[in-house]
């Protein structure tokens, strides 16, 4: 019974986020807060196939097709975990070549 509960609530919850996003044209950002849910969590209750799609998939496409538009449109460059761990790896690598040079003076 709770897993049937559960399994409702999630699903209801995804219509719900779906429209809000189609209806105000919102990004995942705004959708999360809105709920009060991980941007995450925003994700997987549009794109999960087992999700929205199931339940309506002309909702779920119109609610893809607006994310799709927003990350399209964002104003910085997205960058894998590798890129920010890599970049974050060099500026340490940077620091400590900038903390030898000066202890030497």
């Amino acid at each position: 019974m709770q897993e049937y509960f559960l399994k409702s609530y999630i699903e209801t919850r995804a219509v719900e986020i779906a429209n809000y996003i189609v209806e105000n044209n919102a990004t995942v950002r705004q959708a999360a807060k809105q709920f009060g849910i991980s941007k995450s969590t925003v994700h997987k209750d549009i794109t999960d196939a087992d999700r929205l799609l199931r339940i309506d998939p002309e909702l779920a496409a119109k609610a893809r097709h607006i994310l799709d538009i927003n990350k399209s449109e964002a104003p910085y460059p997205r960058r894998t975990c590798h890129q920010r761990e890599v970049s974050a790896s060099a500026s340490c690598a940077c620091r400590l070549s900038a903390l030898r040079l000066l202890s030497r003076h």
